[in-house]
């Protein structure tokens, strides 16, 4: 056994040990010896873009999801994270402070580069908005279709605050999404799930649940499009699959990319200004592809992630954070750490 297993596993293997590891190691070459994840093409955004089942792009994610799937046959594809799922034990390298209670960071090939309580079900509070505006897309409707914010979508379970004043504010679909997932406004994404699908919002929840199914995430239950709903509920490891699900729409991609934007919902021509909820995406030191943060009592905080970090693009899934910054932090921790060269070392 090779020095760096048996660091990264803590432990000096008996000769009972090297044989169950060694034989387990070679059991795992051969379920990963074919296993590759890509990308579908990019697409530029068109705000008349409505995706059929026969599109490229569709087409192409199908492909790359057969291909994430068989991937994630055991839950991973690193010869040394199927040894940790064999053994029930997380992956946390040496020097990688991660202090959110659920995380899961995996690369662009699968592999894992930090586990923890992946598999815990929990509330996921905003970060559901991800799942919000695939169903809006994958529905094929008129971005630019006007939606009036009325009293139906007040939210009164958490009495959350909007901006968007109830039967005042009139904003396209288009602006109506990239405000609910770059701000993550309730009114907004309540509004969406409304006027979606002809039977309304009930219809609409139907949808986010059996994308979720199609993805896979088979720990995740959706109640509602806002994410305010404790019962909103999925694990760090259903997380990664939504996240790449969710990368593969151009629009969420420069949706939730963006530091703020403008919008001119009233007759008046009040000009209203959102910023975007990460505040890693506004700083301007990191390249990030997608992001969404999530906040409820319940939920605890939350971010969800695909950025690059160096020359490798990660995933990056951080659940029930109790502190408010913890989240960001924890972010900055990892990039500081791969930054540092350890990352190299720690994934011969």
């Amino acid at each position: 056994m090779s020095s760096f297993t048996r660091s990264f596993l803590g432990c000096k293997p008996t000769r009972l040990g090297r044989f169950t590891l060694a034989t387990l190691l070679m059991g795992s070459l051969v379920l990963v010896a074919t296993a590759c994840a890509t990308d579908s093409s990019e697409r530029a955004y068109s705000s008349t873009y409505r995706p059929s089942n026969s599109s490229p792009e569709v087409s192409a994610y199908r492909s790359s999801y057969q291909r994430d799937q068989t991937l994630n046959q055991f839950g991973d594809s690193g010869r040394i994270d199927r040894l940790d799922r064999l053994q029930g034990v997380d992956r946390t390298p040496a020097g990688l402070d991660i202090r959110t209670p659920s995380a899961l960071i995996v690369d662009d090939r699968g592999n894992r580069i930090y586990a923890k309580n992946t598999q815990r079900v929990r509330p996921i509070a905003s970060v559901t908005k991800l799942m919000t505006a695939m169903v809006v897309l994958d529905a094929g409707v008129s971005m630019k279709t006007p939606i009036s914010i009325i009293e139906n979508d007040r939210d009164t379970l958490k009495n959350s605050r909007s901006r968007l004043r109830i039967g005042k504010a009139v904003l396209p679909r288009d602006q109506m999404m990239m405000v609910a997932l770059m701000s993550s406004d309730n009114r907004a994404a309540h509004a969406l799930s409304r006027t979606t699908f002809r039977g309304g919002t009930e219809t609409f929840v139907r949808a986010m649940n059996r994308k979720a199914k199609a993805l896979g995430m088979k720990d995740t239950t959706f109640v509602d499009a806002t994410g305010l709903n404790p019962r909103n509920r999925s694990t760090a490891e259903d997380m990664v699959k939504m996240v790449r699900a969710a990368s593969r729409y151009a629009f969420i991609r420069q949706t939730t990319s963006r530091g703020e934007m403008v919008v001119y919902p009233f007759a008046d021509g009040t000009p209203l200004q959102y910023r975007n909820t990460n505040r890693l995406v506004r700083g301007g030191e990191w390249s990030i592809d997608v992001s969404k943060t999530g906040f409820i009592n319940e939920a605890g905080r939350c971010l969800v992630m695909q950025t690059n970090i160096g020359s490798r693009r990660l995933t990056i899934v951080l659940l029930g954070a109790s502190g408010k910054l913890t989240p960001m932090a924890d972010s900055e921790r990892l990039r500081d750490w791969m930054l540092s060269g350890n990352y190299t070392t720690a994934s011969r």
